[in-house]
């Protein structure tokens, strides 16, 4: 099955809590089942998908039998199994980048909080190429052509039948062009902003270079809701050359938690828009 994603640990983290609850060895699990401990092991792990017989079998073994709790495990465990448009693009992105694009596909909504970017949902095909050439250091030409055709079909969650609910939080920084050989580029970009926050689906606010001192100030980062529950929301820090995903419930509360903070210190939505029109028709 290769690396484990986000969502088939969580399946697995959630079978063993069950069957350790139960007070079943993993041993005593197999047997019950007829299955190698191996097995048991590796699903729990998440280095193994499951089937739905076999997750039923093994549900009824470690005691899962409330019918709305099964049906959650069984979502997770059909979007563990999903392939996506991404598969195509395997050989240039990460794992880590495939499984962002996966968990955006399968969630019902994103806060995200941003330093110094663009959200990458929201990024025009022009800012994304500036972007990408900037920050992967070592991209060829075509690869670059690649991933800002990958950003670009990421959007997709925002205009399908039940769109991806998107809050943006956007440090003022990010807002400001600096790319002064290519004006265009941000007046386009800002634009672009403008347009997105129309939609009834689309939060955006700023928060503005005078605001105090603020929890922001750690990093970016963006919390995915899924529509099963709560408890397996996940929380995104990326870095220069790796992605955390942040899985442990009290910790995705805490980020939760920051995020209102941000939205709080950040400017209304109709200043933020203001402000976003002012900066786009200052560049010259």
């Amino acid at each position: 099955m290769g690396e484990p994603t986000v969502r088939t640990r969580q399946l697995g983290g959630e079978l063993r809590r069950a069957r350790e609850e139960s007070k079943l060895k993993i041993e005593e699990a197999a047997a019950r089942l007829s299955w190698t401990p191996s097995k048991v092991s590796r699903i729990e792990k998440g280095i193994l998908g499951v089937k739905p017989a076999d997750l039923d079998a093994l549900m009824d073994t470690v005691g899962v039998l409330d019918v709305a709790k099964r049906e959650v495990l069984h979502s997770i465990a059909r979007h563990g199994r999903q392939r996506g448009w991404w598969q195509t693009y395997r050989d240039i992105i990460s794992p880590a980048y495939a499984d962002l694009i996966s968990l955006e596909d399968g969630a019902k909504s994103m806060r995200t909080y941003e330093t110094t970017l663009i959200p990458g949902l929201l990024q025009t095909a022009s800012y994304a190429r500036a972007t990408i050439d900037a920050i992967r250091m070592d991209s060829q030409p075509e690869d670059a052509d690649a991933l800002v055709a990958v950003r670009q079909a990421r959007q997709s969650v925002l205009s399908r039948r039940e769109p991806l609910e998107l809050w943006a939080v956007i440090h003022e920084a990010a807002l400001h062009p600096r790319v002064t050989t290519n004006p265009e580029m941000m007046r386009e970009q800002l634009q672009s902003l403008l347009d997105r926050q129309r939609l009834p689906h689309v939060s955006i606010q700023v928060l503005p270079l005078d605001a105090p001192p603020h929890v922001g100030m750690s990093g970016a980062f963006a919390v995915l809701g899924f529509p099963e529950t709560a408890d397996l929301d996940v929380v995104l820090v990326e870095s220069l050359t790796s992605a955390l995903y942040v899985e442990d419930t009290a910790e995705v509360r805490r980020y939760g938690g920051a995020f209102e903070r941000l939205r709080a210190a950040a400017l209304p939505f109709d200043k933020s828009a203001d402000l976003i029109a002012r900066l786009k028709d200052s560049i010259q």
